[in-house]
C-alpha cells in the first residue's frame, strides 16, 4: 500500500509539471474535467480510483483462492465467504445415530452450520466393516465412512471414490473408504485420530466421533432366545423384546460426552431403531450426558418400517421402545412426516403419526412436516429435513 501511494505521488508531480510547461490539445480540457471545480474533480477521480482498486483486489483474490473453492462452485468469493461465516455462527449441533439416516441428515445440516459433532454407533458387524473389525480388531468403519462423505465439501466425487467396492480378489466386497480409514488408523495408531485426519483430507465440516471406544456387540432378545450381532438381528424376522450391549459397562467416549454437554441442539435419528439408535443410547453415560445437557433434544422418527425390526410400528411405538430401554423421556421435540402420499419403495408400511400420540406423550412437542424424499420415499429428504429443524425447532 505504501509503495502504491509513493507511485501515485510521483505521477501527480509529473502531471503537474506537464501542465505547467507543455501546451496540451484542447481535448484535454474535457478529459481532465477542467470545467469543474477542483473539489468536484477530486471526488470523481477518487470514486473511480477506489472502484478500480476494489475490482483489482477482487480479481486477485479470485485468482489466488479460486483453486481452493469446493467442487466446481460458480459462487463469487464474497458469497463463499459470507456462507462460510454464516455456518461458523451456526448452532452447535450434535447428531447421534448411524447408517444412511444419519448421513442424510448431515447432508442437509452442513448447509446451516459448521459446528457439527456426529456421534456414531460402533455396533456394526456386517459386510466390509464386519470383516475388517474381525480381522484387524478396529472399530467398524462403515458408518463413519458414510458420515465423512456426507460432510465432505467435494461430496459427489468423494462419494464415488469412498463408496467404490472392489469386486475381485482378496478385496472383494470391501469399499475403498473403509480401507482408507483402516489404513489411516494404522498410520496414526488411533481410530479417533484417523477420523480427524480423514476429515482434514476431505475438508469435512464438523467432527465425527465413536459413541464408545470399546469393542461391543449388540445382542437382542427374540422369542426367548438371544441373537448376537447387529447384522443378524433383522434376519430373524421376529418381534424384538429388548436389546443390550455385550460386554456390559461400555463407557461413553469422553469426546462424545463433551460435545453433548456443549451442544445447543441434540438430534437422534433418523435411523434403525434397534440397530442404529439404541446402541448409542445403551452406552453407559450417554443418557446421563444428554439429560445433563442444556441443549434442545429432538428425535426424528423414521418414515417407514424396517424389515425385521419395526414392522407395524407407529410413532408411539418408537418412543415407547426408547423409554422402555432407558427408563425416561429424553426429547423436547419429535419430528414426524406429514406427507403420506408417497409409499415406500421397498413395500414397507409407513410410520404414521396419530393425534392420540400427543395425548400419550404430553411432555413432547410433535412437529409434523413434509420431510419425505419423493424419489426415495423410504428416506428423508436432506434439504427438507434440515430446513424443518432449523426453522421449526431451532429458530422457534
Amino acid at each position: 500500500m505504501a509503495a502504491e501511494l509513493v507511485l501515485v505521488l510521483g505521477v501527480a508531480y509529473a502531471l503537474k509539471e506537464l501542465y505547467q510547461t507543455t501546451s496540451l490539445p484542447h481535448q484535454f480540457y474535457y478529459i481532465t474535467l477542467q470545467f469543474l471545480p477542483y473539489w468536484a474533480r477530486a471526488v470523481i477521480f477518487g470514486i473511480f480510483g477506489v472502484g478500480l482498486l476494489l475490482f483489482s483486489y477482487l480479481k486477485l483474490t479470485q485468482s489466488v483462492l479460486g483453486p481452493f473453492l469446493p467442487g466446481n462452485s460458480t459462487s463469487s468469493i464474497v458469497e463463499v465467504i459470507h456462507a462460510f461465516r454464516l455456518r461458523g455462527r451456526g448452532p452447535r449441533i450434535v447428531a447421534i445415530g448411524g447408517g444412511t439416516g444419519l448421513s442424510s441428515l448431515l447432508r442437509g445440516l452442513k448447509v446451516y452450520t459448521s459446528n457439527l459433532s456426529v456421534i456414531v454407533t460402533v455396533a456394526d458387524d456386517g459386510g466390509s466393516s464386519g470383516r475388517l473389525r474381525d480381522e484387524y480388531r478396529i472399530l467398524p468403519p462403515g458408518d463413519f465412512r458414510q458420515c465423512l462423505i456426507a460432510l465432505a465439501d467435494a461430496e459427489p466425487l468423494m462419494k464415488q471414490l469412498f463408496d467404490h467396492r472392489f469386486k475381485e480378489g482378496s478385496l472383494d466386497g470391501h469399499s475403498f473408504g473403509n480401507l482408507f480409514i483402516m489404513a489411516m488408523a494404522d498410520v496414526t495408531g488411533n481410530f479417533e485420530h484417523a477420523l480427524r485426519e480423514s476429515g482434514k483430507v476431505l475438508a469435512v465440516k464438523g467432527t465425527i466421533v465413536p459413541s464408545t471406544l470399546q469393542d461391543v456387540t449388540l445382542v437382542a432378545s427374540i422369542n426367548g432366545g438371544m441373537v448376537e450381532g447387529e447384522s443378524k438381528i433383522p434376519m430373524q424376522h421376529a418381534p424384538i423384546s429388548r436389546v443390550f450391549l455385550k460386554p456390559d459397562g461400555a463407557q461413553i467416549n469422553p469426546e462424545a460426552a463433551q460435545a453433548i454437554l456443549n451442544a445447543e441442539l441434540i438430534i437422534l435419528g433418523p435411523g434403525s431403531l434397534y440397530t442404529s439408535i439404541m446402541p448409542n443410547l445403551l452406552v453407559e453415560g450417554m443418557v446421563e450426558a444428554i439429560k445433563a445437557s442444556p441443549a434442545l433434544k429432538v428425535y426424528i422418527c423414521n418414515l417407514a418400517a424396517q424389515s425385521g425390526e419395526t414392522e407395524g410400528y407407529g410413532v408411539d411405538d418408537y418412543l415407547r421402545v426408547i423409554q422402555e430401554h432407558i427408563g425416561t423421556n429424553l426429547f423436547d421435540f419429535v419430528l414426524v412426516n406429514s406427507n403420506l402420499s408417497h409409499n415406500p419403495t421397498g413395500g414397507q408400511s409407513q410410520v404414521v403419526f396419530k393425534t392420540s400420540d400427543s395425548n400419550l406423550h404430553p411432555e413432547v412437542r410433535f412437529i409434523a412436516a413434509d420431510v419425505v424424499n419423493v424419489k426415495l420415499p423410504s428416506h428423508h429428504d436432506p434439504d427438507k429435513l434440515a430446513r424443518t429443524i432449523m426453522r421449526k425447532v431451532w429458530q422457534a
